[in-house]
C-alpha cells in the first residue's frame, strides 16, 4: 500500500460530497412525492455542509472559493451521477431513487470510515468520523422514508 496523502483524500472527499449534493439536487427535481423530494433537498443541503467541512480542512490552494466550487456543474464521471443517469434510463421513480441513495450512502459511509482509519491528524480524523456518522444518519433517514412511502423496508 502506498503512502497516504491526506490532502488528496480531503480534495477527493470535497468532490464526493459535492457529487452527493448534485445527486440529491437533481434527484429532487425528478421526484413527484413531496416528502421524498423534501428529504432529497434536505440531504443536498447536508452534503454541501459536509463538503464545506472538508474544504475548510484542505490546505491546497488549487480550488476556487467554496461557493464558486459548489455551484459548479456536476461531475458527470462521478459514481453518484453515473448511477443516477443509469437509473433514469429505466423506470425512474421514488423507489428507484431511494434505493440508489441507500446504496450510495452505505458505500460512502464505508469509504469515510476507512479513510478515517488512515488519518493521524486528530482534527481531520474527527471531520471524517463526523461525516461518516452523518452519512449513516442519512442512510437511516432514507430507509425510514422508504418504509413510510412503500409500507416496508427494502
Amino acid at each position: 500500500m502506498g503512502v497516504f496523502d491526506l490532502q488528496k483524500a480531503l480534495k477527493d472527499s470535497i468532490q464526493t460530497e459535492k457529487d452527493a449534493m448534485d445527486f440529491y439536487h437533481y434527484g429532487a427535481t425528478k421526484l413527484t412525492d413531496a416528502k421524498a423530494r423534501e428529504t432529497f433537498e434536505l440531504l443536498a443541503r447536508e452534503e454541501m455542509q459536509h463538503a464545506r467541512m472538508f474544504y475548510l480542512a484542505y490546505k491546497g490552494g488549487d480550488l476556487p472559493p467554496f461557493d464558486d466550487y459548489i455551484k459548479g456543474p456536476p461531475d458527470t464521471d462521478s459514481s453518484w451521477w453515473r448511477a443516477l443517469q443509469r437509473a433514469m434510463l429505466g423506470d425512474f421513480d421514488e423507489r428507484k431513487a431511494m434505493e440508489l441513495a441507500i446504496e450510495q450512502e452505505d458505500a460512502l459511509e464505508k469509504v469515510l470510515r476507512a479513510t478515517a482509519a488512515q488519518i493521524d491528524d486528530p482534527e481531520v480524523k474527527t471531520i471524517y468520523l463526523a461525516n461518516a456518522s452523518s452519512t449513516h444518519h442519512h442512510l437511516l433517514l432514507i430507509e425510514e422514508e422508504y418504509g413510510a412511502i412503500f409500507g416496508r423496508s427494502r
